[in-house]
């Protein structure tokens, strides 16, 4: 098999964006914060319409993929190299990362003392919309953000036989040969700095939390060098995985990962107020259902009391950015699935895992703060997010045992997200990958140490916030590949499946699995 070579266009300019973007932030760090975020609030503010309809629009565009008949097409002949279970911890795990473990519990807090439709703040009504509300940013809506660019790339590889894992290419069906040429380049560049911010917003969340967390463990102060070497260890692990490839090493982390995750879960339940966690979430799933259109096209254009803005629309634009990495990733791990099945698990793995984490400590944690058993609101408040799942965690039986579980999964969680972010990044800057070939080792391992670097080099400025708004803020031109990748999916699928008679369609559908 042919040695796998990198693309030197993307892969160096790519290198010289993050570099200079980097150096920008340390030389002009206190300039650029402001800045930064004040486009941010100009995107959630004058382009909340086009989020909003955006993510609904591609709600209706699955659903259609799902029951057409293009839903029984296979992506590859040969069957699928995962078991169900496998893929399933993947393409969760690689979604979520540490984000699930910190927000599960902080979200529906930030809701109860600041909800949406003008609803008094701390009231009753109130604690009924906080957990609705993360089941809303976290479910079916979230994935559908991921599931359209799998898709349409699962086709490209498996199905046109592209055997290139980028963006661009997935993007030939409309942009034909410039999918290749310079337009084809900038689409790739833009992917690798959004995933780069991206993982930025992971680190920002899950370093401060899991250094929280150690420094409870073992009763030091949270401080720089810590959350330094936090980074090295991280570094350690999704290098030894990414470099032990696909097939070794993230599947067998993935795995690792969901069981852990699960028995957490299952702990918290049952360990909490079993009744209450239940009955709780019964009630808030019922009214994300009862009120999902409402929530999905909210602006609060005449009051502008800012809630969607501040949530929904940051948290699309924040899925969208990262959207295209876990499209790679997926599709390279969904070969030998149908487009029906692709979707449907997509959609109910990533939703009904999420679901049952804000059900659980989501929960849990409003329970604390309903009963008084301990005033998050004013860790929160005082202390910050990282110093409130401390407190939150410490309440539970064993607790010693349960913050040392924690950490190690807030390490592997992320360990998870990154190795699967260095398999596809070094993908992006490969020519072409063949079959079961996987990007060079030594690719991998680069891309590992440029991240570790970037990421310590902004912790040293404080600077990790600035790249995750900077990452927000490449998803508007992610609108536009959102959109050739819907077009170019609908060109190859009547392209490749036309309207023909009813008796030949039955023919070929013996043939071809439609």
């Amino acid at each position: 098999m042919d040695k796998v070579r990198i693309d030197p266009l993307v892969f160096w300019l790519s290198l010289a964006v993050i570099v200079v973007a980097t150096l920008a932030l340390v030389i002009f760090r206190d300039t650029a914060e402001p800045f930064l975020n004040e486009m941010l609030t100009g995107i959630t503010y004058n382009l909340d319409w086009a989020f909003q309809f955006l993510t609904f629009g591609l709600f209706i565009l699955l659903v259609w993929l799902i029951f057409s008949k293009y839903g029984k097409v296979k992506l590859g002949e040969e069957a699928p190299e995962f078991s169900t279970f496998s893929w399933g911890a993947m393409l969760f795990c690689a979604g979520m990362g540490t984000s699930i473990m910190f927000w599960s519990m902080m979200e529906p807090i930030y809701y109860y003392t600041g909800p949406p439709f003008g609803i008094e703040p701390g009231s009753s009504t109130a604690a009924e919309w906080a957990v609705t509300y993360g089941l809303f940013h976290w479910g079916i809506s979230a994935w559908c953000l991921y599931a359209l660019p799998t898709v349409t790339i699962a086709y490209s590889i498996f199905v046109k036989k592209n055997h290139s894992l980028k963006i661009s290419t997935a993007c030939r069906g409309v942009l034909g040969k410039h999918a290749d040429g310079f337009i084809g380049k900038l689409i790739d560049i833009l992917v690798i700095w959004s995933l780069v911010g991206g993982l930025g917003t992971s680190l920002g969340l899950g370093v401060p939390m899991v250094s929280a967390v150690i420094g409870e463990i073992f009763g030091v102060e949270q401080s720089l060098t810590l959350s330094i070497i936090i980074i090295v260890i991280w570094v350690i692990i999704y290098s030894s995985s990414a470099y032990l490839g696909l097939y070794k090493g993230i599947r067998r982390l993935s795995d690792l990962n969901v069981y852990m995750a699960l028995a957490l879960a299952v702990f918290v339940l049952l360990a909490g107020p079993t009744l209450f966690i239940l009955s709780y979430f019964t009630n808030s799933f019922g009214l994300m259902l009862q009120n999902f259109a409402m929530m999905s096209f909210y602006t609060d254009p005449v009051n502008q009391g800012g809630f969607p803005q501040a949530w929904t629309v940051f948290y699309w634009a924040w899925f969208a950015a990262t959207a295209p990495f876990m499209g790679l990733f997926v599709a390279r791990i969904s070969r030998g699935r149908t487009i029906r099945e692709l979707i449907t698990h997509v959609l109910l793995w990533g939703s009904v895992g999420s679901w049952l984490y804000f059900a659980v400590f989501g929960g849990y944690a409003m329970n604390l703060e309903l009963t008084g058993a301990l005033d998050i609101v004013g860790i929160l408040g005082e202390s910050g997010g990282p110093a409130a799942i401390v407190a939150i965690l410490k309440t539970l039986p064993a607790s010693f045992f349960v913050l040392i579980f924690f950490a190690v999964l807030g390490f592997i969680f992320l360990a998870t997200s990154l190795d699967s972010a260095t398999y596809i990044l070094s993908a992006i800057a490969t020519k072409e990958l063949v079959g079961e070939q996987e990007p060079a080792r030594w690719h991998r391992l680069l891309w590992g140490a440029i991240l570790a670097a970037l990421a310590i080099s902004l912790l040293l400025i404080g600077g990790l916030n600035v790249i995750q708004t900077s990452s927000v803020i490449v998803s508007v031109p992610v609108i536009i590949i959102y959109l050739l990748l819907t077009v170019s999916l609908v060109n190859w699928l009547r392209e490749d499946y036309p309207a023909i008679p009813i008796q030949t369609a039955q023919k070929r559908g013996e043939t071809d699995g439609i």
